[in-house]
Formats: structure tokens, sequence, C-alpha cells
């Protein structure tokens, strides 16, 4: 004798986000943690070496902090006005800051002693670098200039001019240490190459540049601006591949995560978008309270820090999964014991599961069709998992047993089949099944209206409300994608007429004497 077929409980996609192994990814991150510092958070870096502290410019110093437990460590106040852009070198043991002041200083991180003032500047500097492999560093200021330093002597070697406003963003190239690119508020993002002491390149972002960002191999790098992230090859002359517009206010910061396969840009839309590397395609979205002035991600993803507006310091920390814990103690505990001890197997026996059969699919396989609706009427399945009650609704209506099903209910029978009707008949995963499933409640009870409880004609007159609603609300819709589609069409054709106008005026289209004379030539 075949084995019952369960009921084909259908899976249908949830509003909401999608969930993609991006989502669940950076959803591991928990909720953020929230510190009060006293001003904007300018930039925050994080230490390339363990325990990967971040340092976070605000106000007049720059704290230190531990990622673990979410405190200051070092408060480095060695500033009579506002700090921007401290960052550490590659081996965590410096810190270099550029400030109001106009002088660039670097800090011993241990110590927090001042070791070297960089003096030359005669505006604010808001972003400082280390560049790679030397003892040099690199400075953008708002005076107009990027100038490159000698830490141990403190003098400035040189000084790139060319921009036309203030320059707020800047770093250096990976893969070339002696390229260093610049970003200003004329719009331009300029590359200079130390060894040759000459601009080498030029392009036009379209906005004030906010951030700039060179991708690991040094041939791409990318400028944000307005609400723009434009890619460009320097390889190929500052050629733009391609542009992402994924804001709808400024963009502020960009980062790269996940061992340089994600890149994260925030905004001051409140939003962080990260993306693909390899297609630049967004992947997920972070909300934030307030608008995003800087981004700091440590290695390996742990901690994700974001900067408010407001002098907020958002720390998420991912949480490690307690059952990979379980499962790598398991594995550790194998691979001990397997290279301590001999193990030979001759049979291995299966583990024998059966499948407990649920309420709905024993009274189905028995034919009792009203017990099978009531049990998934129940409010702890129809509340939690609707789905499953509508696709035993699906299954009686194809079994043509759901009249038969919903004949002689009791009150509070009926009462739980049209709250369920009520609740779930707009959502557009179950609107068809369940218009179907209502038109035969109404056929069934149809004769017997007048002896119904009192209870039951207000449910009735609800839903009716409730379809109205819907019905008004497509036809409003409706309207208004008509009205949408003939103003797009005006909108295309005033502009065929506009470049048609535009081809005319510059003697691109011939005239009709020209067209009469072509004719009369050729015949």
């Amino acid at each position: 004798m075949p084995a019952f077929k369960k009921l084909n409980t259908k899976i249908y996609q949830k509003s909401g986000p999608l969930i993609t192994p991006d989502y669940i990814y950076w959803k591991k991150s928990g909720v953020p943690v929230l510190v009060k510092e006293f001003g904007p958070i300018d930039y925050i870096d994080f230490s390339p070496i363990e325990p990967h502290y971040f340092a976070v410019t605000c106000s007049v110093r720059v704290q230190v902090y531990n990622p673990v437990t979410k405190l200051v460590v070092k408060n480095i106040s060695r500033f009579r006005e506002n700090a921007y852009g401290a960052v550490f070198r590659s081996d965590g043991k410096l810190l270099l800051a550029g400030g109001e002041e106009t002088n660039v200083k670097l800090f011993d991180v241990s110590s927090k002693s001042l070791l070297r003032l960089f003096k030359g500047h005669t505006a604010p500097v808001h972003r400082t670098h280390f560049l790679h492999n030397a003892a040099q560093i690199s400075t953008f200021s708002d005076d107009k200039t990027v100038k490159i330093w000698d830490i141990p002597t403190e003098k400035n070697l040189l000084t790139f001019t060319g921009h036309n406003d203030y320059i707020r963003a800047g770093t250096t190239c990976p893969a070339v240490p002696d390229v260093v690119l610049s970003g200003s508020y004329d719009h331009k993002v300029k590359m200079f190459d130390i060894r040759t002491e000459n601009e080498v390149l030029t392009v036009d972002h379209g906005s004030p540049v906010e951030s700039l960002l060179f991708l690991p191999a040094g041939g791409i790098f990318l400028s944000a601006g307005g609400t723009e992230i434009k890619i460009w090859d320097s390889l190929a002359g500052g050629r733009l591949i391609g542009s992402i517009s994924q804001h709808h206010k400024t963009i502020t910061c960009l980062r790269l995560a996940s061992d340089n396969k994600r890149l994260l840009s925030g905004s001051l839309d409140r939003h962080v978008k990260i993306y693909d590397i390899s297609t630049f395609k967004t992947v997920h979205t972070l909300d934030f309270p307030n608008a995003i002035l800087s981004l700091g991600v440590s290695k390996n993803d742990d901690t994700l820090v974001a900067g408010l507006v407001d002098g907020l310091v958002s720390i998420s920390r991912r949480e490690e999964d307690k059952e990979e814990k379980k499962l790598d103690k398991k594995l550790s505990s194998y691979q001990f014991i397997s290279s301590t001890h001999q193990v030979s197997v001759d049979t291995v026996v299966p583990v024998l599961t059966h499948e407990k059969e649920t309420k709905h699919d024993r009274h189905l396989r028995k034919f009792e069709y009203s017990k099978a609706l009531d049990s998934v009427l129940l409010p702890y399945v129809a509340n939690k998992n609707p789905q499953v009650t509508v696709s035993l609704i699906q299954e009686l209506i194809r079994r043509k047993a759901l009249g038969k099903a919903l004949k002689a209910k009791d009150k509070k029978s009926l009462l739980q089949i049209l709250r369920f009707l009520i609740r779930n008949i707009t959502d557009c995963r179950f609107t068809r099944i369940l218009i179907d499933a209502a038109n035969i409640f109404l056929d069934t009870y149809e004769d017997s209206v007048s002896s119904l409880p009192p209870e039951v004609g207000k449910l009735f007159i609800e839903l009716t409300n409730v379809l109205k609603r819907e019905s008004e609300l497509s036809n409003n819709l409706a309207v208004l994608q008509g009205m949408m589609s003939m103003l797009l069409a005006s909108q295309v054709t005033n502009a065929a007429e506009t470049n048609l106008s535009d081809r005319k005026g510059h003697n691109l289209v011939p005239s009709n004497d020209a067209q009469k004379n072509f004719v009369l030539t050729v015949t």
C-alpha cells in the first residue's frame, strides 16, 4: 500500500528584505552599541594589527577604542582646534592626524606622545596618509595643495598644486607607493607621481569629491561625491568605467571589506550600501539613525563602526555562531582521537528517523475535511504560519471539498474563518486563493445569512469593506499608472523633438530643398 502523500505546503515569498547570503552575513553583526562623542565624527580608522583598535577623530581629540569592550583605551588630546583624519601606520605604532590648526601631528600610540610636527600648510588639513613602504607622509589641505613630507626630518619634500578649491579627499596607491590621489571641491580628481614630481592624470567627477579609494591592484580607483560613485581606470588614462548611484543624498565615505570583495559607501541619507566588487551591484543595505560622515571596518569584518553627524559612534561587533563553535569543538576532538587511536569501523548503522505526522495531514488521510480545516485555523497555525492554512484551503478547493468542510460550522469556527479572510485576503501572496475561498463560503451560507449570529454578520460587513477599499486602491493605482505613462511618453516626445531640432541646427538633417535636389539628381 503506498504511503499517504503529505500536504504540499507552498512556500510564498515573504514581504520585506530578500534573504540572501549577504543579508545573513551582515545581520550577524548584531545590534549596534551607540557611544556619544562631543561633535560630528570626522574620520574612523582601524589599526591593522591585533587587537585592531580603532581611532575616532572628533572635535579636539582622537579617541582610540577597544572593539571588544567598546571603551576608550587612549585619549589623544594634543589639539587646540578641531582634529581631522587620524590614521594608523601599517604597524599600528604611529598615528597621524591633521587639524584646523594647519599643522600635521605624528603621535606614538602607546605613550600618546607627540613625535613630529609638520608645519607648512596655510589652511586646515582634512586628510593625511602614510606612504606605503616609505618614511614619508602625504597631506591634503584646504589651501588647495598636496604636500609630501619626510618623517625623520619633518621637511616638506614636494608640494603639488593645480586644484582650485578645498581638497577634502586623498589616498595613496597600495600597489605603487609613489602615486598619490587627491579629490577637491572643484570636482577634479588628480593623480601625482612623486618620482617625476608631476601631475599625471586629471578626471572630472562632476560633483565636489568627498572620498577616494584605490582597489588593491592599484589600476582602478573610485571617487565619491554628490550621489554618485565613479569607477576610473588609471591605466587607460583615467577612462570612466562606470558609475553607481544608489544614494539620494551626498556620499561621504568609502571602505573596502570582506577581504576586498565588498565595497561600503556611507551617505547623508543615513544608509550604508554594500556592493559586490566583481559586479558593483548592491547586495545589502544597513540603516542608521542619522547622517553618516565616516566608516570603518576591521579585518575579517569583525567590527563595523559608523560615525554620525550628531556625534554618535555606532559600533557593531560580529557574534560568533554557537553552532559553529560546537562544530569546531567536535572536529578538533575527533581529530585528536583519530590521531591518537586507530579507529576501525566494520558497519555503519544508519539512524532511522520517523517523521511526525501533522494533525491536518492525519485528517486529510482519513477524509475528515472539516476537522482538517479546524486544525489549521487554530491561532498558533493561522497567525504564525498562514501559508499552511492557505495551502490546505487550496487543497480542499482542488478536491472540491471546501464547501463540504464549511457546512454546519459553529459560531466559533465561522468567526475564525472570517477573521482569517479579513486579515490575509489583501496579502498579494494569498489573494487569488482566498477570493475563491470567500466565494465558496458565501455560496455555502447565502440561504442562511439571516439566521447567523450578529458577530458573524459584522465580520461579513467588515470583509465587504476590506474588499471595497482594496478595489478602490487598485483603481487609483491604475489611474496613477496611466498618468505616469502619459507623462513619460510626453517627456520622450519632447526629448526627441529637441534632439531633432538640434540636429537640424547643426545641418545633420537635410532640409526639404536639399532632399528634393538629391531626388532630382538621382533621377
